[in-house]
């Protein structure tokens, strides 16, 4: 095979692998082409997670078609034994001449095992094919398997003038549908959503998926449970009855130990939320660090922030934002209205400068990915 048909056959691989956007968490978003003399003879991706793996599907789809040829996968197949068995024993036991990968798992269960296993077999092996477009599906998993954090968005709905809401909180609606369902999107493919107590307070968000609104997804699974929602929360001012509570899926309200009460956190988990803990930050509020790394543990790998200007500030400031993502109006709300982003900042050598990702028109509104400058 050429260069330009091994990044022809890994390109149909990563738009299988999108197929599991909103539905493999906790484990990556995986492609898997068999090809045979030219021709493609087998294709799967990853569903969900506990379920076969990409590699498997696509060799149950080849059949015996698969033995002497060469394989796409978007991401080095698993050496070990979880839920599933080892990809890299499939490959070897259907007898495959090439493996071509795009990315190697920084899983340290895997982490270059399912390739040596490969080798060791005979099996020729290609590795870095679209290695780009492979690492951005799934940067969070990425990260996390390497003992870092999930990779954290930033969502803000906001005006040409840059105001979020009028002084009053009035806020609906900025964006128009097409817009709104694009966010519902976001938030399906997010394992966890992040919001302080003043916002759940002020609108008494669900924070769910709301189907309805995600518009045509195609052939992409929905996800298997709701996000987690995340409520920052120092004094244990969210009501037991918010809709983050009693909505489908699961809501963690984080408190600091200093600011703990027990009444407050009884009513709240009687309620069905989990009420934790963690450090202070220096202005005695949850610290984002220590809430982004309790999330990891939970294995939690791409997170949402969809909060008010004093905690989409204090993440910005804080430097765990991987991607803020901008939708932006039409309109102008004026200067009584409340700002995109809390931030106190004196001069334009304090400025956060980011990096435009993409910009698109939705609908009628433009949605801008930007990157922050750490």
């Amino acid at each position: 095979m050429s260069l330009t048909d091994d990044t022809h056959y890994m390109s149909l691989a990563l738009q299988l692998a999108e197929r599991g956007l909103y539905s493999t968490h906790p484990n990556p978003r995986v492609g898997c082409v068999v090809v045979r003399e030219g021709k493609v003879v087998g294709q799967g991706w990853h569903h969900r997670a506990g379920e076969p793996h990409a590699e498997v599907n696509a060799l149950n789809d080849a059949d015996d078609e698969a033995r002497g040829a060469t394989v796409y996968v978007t991401l080095e197949p698993c050496s070990h034994h979880g839920r599933t068995p080892p990809c890299a024993d499939a490959l070897i036991d259907s007898g495959v001449a090439r493996v071509v990968i795009a990315v190697a798992d920084t899983n340290p269960a895997v982490a270059g095992q399912g390739l040596a296993r490969l080798e060791q077999a005979g099996i020729g092996v290609t590795t870095g094919i679209l290695e780009n477009p492979a690492r951005e599906l799934n940067g969070g998993f990425l990260r996390r398997m390497q003992g870092g954090r999930p990779w954290c968005r930033v969502k803000m709905a906001a005006s040409l003038d840059g105001r979020t809401a009028m002084a009053s909180g009035e806020s609906q609606w900025i964006t128009g549908p097409q817009a709104r369902s694009d966010v519902q999107r976001l938030r399906a493919r997010s394992a966890a959503i992040i919001t302080g107590a003043g916002t759940v307070r002020a609108d008494n968000p669900s924070l769910t998926v709301r189907p309805e609104e995600l518009g045509d997804i195609g052939h992409k699974a929905l996800p298997a449970t709701e996000p987690l929602r995340v409520v920052l929360d120092r004094n244990l001012t969210t009501p037991p009855e918010a809709r983050v509570i009693t909505g489908s899926g699961s809501a963690v309200i984080v408190t600091t130990e200093a600011a703990i009460d027990a009444t407050k956190s009884r009513l709240l988990r009687d309620n069905g939320a989990e009420v934790i803990t963690v450090e202070p930050d220096g202005d005695g509020q949850p610290d984002l660090g220590a809430v982004i790394a309790e999330l990891a543990a939970r294995n939690i790998n791409e997170v949402l922030i969809e909060a008010g200007p004093i905690l989409a500030g204090a993440a910005l400031a804080s430097g765990i934002v991987d991607e803020f993502w901008l939708y932006q109006a039409p309109t102008l709300l004026g200067s009584n209205a409340r700002p995109m982003a809390a931030l106190s900042l004196d001069t334009m050598a304090q400025q956060h400068r980011m990096a435009v990702l993409d910009r698109r028109i939705v609908g009628g509104d433009q949605r801008i990915i930007l990157q922050p400058h750490h």
